[in-house]
């Protein structure tokens, strides 16, 4: 039986859970995530997970914050004026808003905290600053 090198496509289910047992994401009721390795396109610890595995093997794997998406980084907290903020929005913690970056690429922002007069947002990745555990259940190799 094959198994996985690190440079073949690989379909798979996956359920993400935080430390405290919180499932963040999971593929086991919808399609199974089919994905060509040594692309840069799966965090590298759940890419390191899957070497070696066989189909119809499942494992599950707990991966550094430093191989998922990092500590999280002051310099990315910033403080927002409600005068730069459109009308429209009453800011509460926790929103996710979209900023557009001058050459017109979105960046995603998540309101850390509001004040009277600005709010701070922080554009850390959802996840930044947490060990991630998966259960993974190889399917296939391509």
């Amino acid at each position: 039986m094959s198994q996985v090198q690190g440079n073949e496509t690989v379909k798979l289910h996956y359920t993400g859970k935080l430390n405290d047992g919180q499932v963040f994401d999971s593929s086991v009721e919808r399609e199974p995530l089919e994905v060509k390795l040594g692309e840069g396109r799966l965090i590298p610890g759940f890419e390191k997970g899957l070497v070696d595995m066989k189909v119809s093997e499942k494992k599950t794997i707990t991966i550094p914050k430093g191989e998922a998406y990092g500590e999280v980084q002051k310099e990315l907290f910033q403080k927002i004026p409600n005068e730069n903020l459109p009308q429209e929005i009453k800011p509460e913690v926790g929103m996710g808003l979209v900023s557009k970056n001058p050459d017109g690429t979105e960046r995603q922002l998540r309101v850390a905290d509001v004040k009277d007069d600005f709010i701070i947002v922080d554009a850390n990745h959802p996840l930044a600053g947490q060990d991630l555990t998966f259960e993974l259940e190889l399917l296939e190799i391509k």
